[in-house]
């Protein structure tokens, strides 16, 4: 399994819609709306996606995506 790093675990928390396909189609809208500006953005949304095609589903579903930012 990739792993993914801190950072991409976190833009993955915040739009896990619960299953790998669902985040990736997430991940895939959200870059759209993307400015040119945030290049750095951009390739971290690169970066995950490319991971999470990598992966299987129960190996998504064995990662701990819950916002560094929750209590």
């Amino acid at each position: 399994m990739n792993d993914f790093t801190f950072e991409e675990q976190q833009l993955m928390s915040i739009y896990n819609p619960g299953t790998r396909l669902g985040l990736i189609h997430s991940l895939v809208e959200m870059h759209t709306y993307l400015d040119k500006d945030e290049q750095e953005l951009k390739n971290l949304t690169d970066s995950a996606i490319a991971k999470l095609n990598t992966i299987t589903d129960a190996e998504f579903d064995a990662l701990d995506l819950v916002p560094d930012f929750l209590p």
